[in-house]
């Protein structure tokens, strides 16, 4: 007759009275929780492991990407530089001089606000204003040519600094007026 095998498990807790009680009811349910929150964790582990693969190459790319962005900005710092420096010396010019009005620009404000009875001789553009000379028939059309002229809102103040009669031209007032920017 063929002897038969033990099995030699060792099991350090007794299963004829365990489920019998709550407290080996318990400590049943715990065992087996534990189980599956053990492999939950490995399954989390495992996870973060291989993530890790995916982000050293994200990583690497972008230390690669701040590199070359890094390599154009060095390559324009001079440029930078320079241009920074000119725009300081723009402002400091700019606060030195005032406001610095083009011909171009005087006239395009001077001239539509004239009656069609004034006629200009010259414009003169000088650092505190503008000095006007001119001819018109009237009083009237020099008066109104001073109120359009202080309705611009580039012009502080239009002054008539001189009137008399225009002696190349019989008939005409001759006038100068001072006028003030903003």
């Amino acid at each position: 007759m063929a002897v038969r095998k033990k099995d030699n498990q060792i099991n350090l807790l007794p299963t004829d009275q365990l489920e019998g009680s709550t407290l080996g009811r318990i400590l049943t349910w715990l065992l087996g929780t534990f189980r599956y929150i053990v492999i939950a964790v490995e399954i989390i582990v495992i996870c973060a492991f291989l993530s890790r693969f995916w982000l050293d190459a994200k990583n690497s790319d972008l230390n690669d990407e701040i590199k070359q962005k890094q390599s154009l900005i060095e390559a324009s710092a001079s440029f930078e530089n320079e241009y920074r420096d000119i725009q300081n010396r723009l402002e400091i010019f700019t606060t030195l001089t005032g406001k610095v009005y083009l011909p171009s620009e005087v006239i395009t404000f001077i001239t539509p606000q004239m009656p069609p009875d004034v006629f200009l001789a010259s414009i003169g553009i000088g650092e505190k204003g503008i000095n006007v000379s001119g001819s018109s028939p009237s009083e009237r059309s020099i008066a109104q040519y001073i109120a359009n002229l202080e309705s611009v809102e580039n012009i502080e103040s239009a002054i008539l600094t001189q009137l008399d009669i225009d002696k190349e031209r019989e008939g005409l007032l001759g006038f100068v007026l001072a006028i003030t920017l903003k």
